[in-house]
């Protein structure tokens, strides 16, 4: 279908062409581009209505039609740090094809359809500095290509986007409709073409097949790095073979080490501190939190928290002037009173004085001494989980869960890890498998696949 630098004129839309821009159309001037090959057009920060003709609409549709290959590109220079989009193909709401430049986030953003509904893929590249670039955009089923410039920026493979496009769509260039996504700039060469590896038409030097002299002396100084590396590593494996023949008589078992004490692989202990129960394995310390038994406590207790106890325990309940005290609250009346065994004891303590102001001063939740507004309640030895933090308010403190970890039968003090694997929450694409980690998750390539980026493979 390519023939040199040209191609079939019925494979490719001149959308600068096609859209007769000229110095009358609102918004719009021509201005000198980036060569004179052809005509360069500054788009202003006015409204504007640049879209299609009936025509070109139905020239589009019918090249789009089970299309599944097309390249979309442009030559542009955007005013810097300006948001803008650059071509959009849409049906009402719908976008078919959307390609958006965000100055504001350093952006490049691909809008598509997906079974009816609106994808996005987003690519981390500041176009919006006010300096002349190349951009092809190349779909191939559900393969992505980005080129800038003439670089591959990057390669993702994506949901096959619907190609299929409706009567009723229509094209608009540097603008999302009639008004919203106006591109601030000038454009120039805008196309798209329906062949494969399309931005070879803007980058003609990316087709090469056969290398240069330069290439030549590179791959001969790379085999030449690579047999030295390989004498290297022979004489690497060469000694460990001949240490390992010296172990094969020894047995090596791997132990676990936790504060100062040694245990042997299998053994079993009680972290008393994180109220957990522990294995060593492989030289690997896992454990989980012990399990306690549903609690139901009878009208007149309240489960709490009792020292040196991993699990709560029903307590008697206090009952003043219609407050609800568990054991070991406290409350001030005419003097301070704690709650021990259903009954209010009065408590003799003497308050610390204060280094600020009365109007500062602050009554803790359940205490009776005054602290300063922004006392640390965490400092005080409030007792969190590993997985959970302490944080501060402005009577008291709580426990909450890490990111990616869950509260244990309601009490955020203790938090165990979401399996979000199990639970479908995670971003793992095509050719990917989920691996759960603790407090997170990872997408390992099924094998015959390389990694794209975090979350796909190809």
């Amino acid at each position: 279908t390519a023939v040199g630098f040209g191609m079939d004129p019925d494979l490719q839309i001149d959308i600068i062409t096609e859209l007769d821009l000229v110095n009358t159309t609102l918004g719009v001037t021509q201005v000198s581009g980036l060569h004179n090959a052809s005509k360069a057009f500054l788009f202003q920060d006015t409204e504007r209505e640049i879209h299609a003709a009936p025509h070109l609409s139905e020239k589009l549709i019918q090249l789009f039609r089970n299309k599944s290959e097309f390249t979309f590109l442009a030559t542009l220079q955007q005013k810097a740090s300006t948001s803008g989009v650059i071509l959009s193909i849409r049906e009402l709401e719908h976008s078919y094809f959307e390609l958006e430049s965000s100055g504001l986030r350093d952006e490049i953003r691909y809008h598509y359809r997906f079974n009816g509904k609106t994808r996005t893929e987003v690519f981390p590249y500041r176009l919006a500095d006010g300096q002349w670039h190349k951009i092809a955009v190349s779909l191939s089923a559900s393969h992505l290509l980005l080129h800038v410039d003439c670089n591959r920026i990057y390669e993702r493979v994506i949901d096959p986007p619907e190609t299929n496009l409706t009567p009723e769509s229509n094209l608009w260039l540097g603008q999302r409709n009639r008004k919203h996504g106006f591109f601030k700039g000038v454009i120039q060469d805008v196309k798209v073409i329906f062949i494969p590896n399309g931005y070879i038409t803007q980058c003609p030097n990316l087709n090469r097949t056969c290398p240069t002299c330069s290439d030549f002396l590179s791959l001969v100084q790379g085999i030449m790095d690579l047999q030295e590396l390989l004498a290297k590593m022979t004489a690497k494996l060469n000694y460990a073979e001949t240490r390992l023949s010296q172990l094969e008589d020894c047995h090596c078992e791997k132990t676990c080490q936790v504060n100062g004490l040694i245990y042997r692989d299998k053994d079993s202990w009680v972290d008393d501190d994180h109220c957990r129960n522990c294995t060593c394995k492989s030289g690997a310390v896992e454990c989980r939190r012990m399990s306690c038994p549903p609690l139901e406590c009878p009208p007149d207790a309240l489960p709490v928290h009792v020292e040196s106890q991993c699990c709560k325990v029903c307590k008697a309940k206090c009952i003043y002037g219609g407050k609800v005290l568990a054991e070991g609250q406290r409350v001030l009346t005419k003097s301070c009173r704690e709650c021990r065994n259903g009954v209010l004891v009065k408590v003799t303590e003497t308050c610390p004085p204060l280094n600020c102001s009365e109007k500062d001063h602050v009554l803790p939740e359940n205490q009776c001494c005054s602290v300063c507004r922004g006392h640390n309640f965490c400092a005080e030895g409030h007792r969190c989980g590993e997985n959970s933090e302490c944080k501060n308010w402005n009577t008291k403190a709580t426990c909450e869960c890490k990111n990616g970890y869950l509260s244990v039968q309601g009490d955020s003090a203790y938090c165990e890890d979401i399996d979000e694997c199990a639970a479908k929450m995670h971003y793992c694409h095509a050719n990917t498998v989920c691996v759960n980690l603790p407090g997170s998750y990872r997408c390992d390539c099924v094998t015959g696949y390389v990694r794209v980026d975090d979350f796909s493979c190809t």
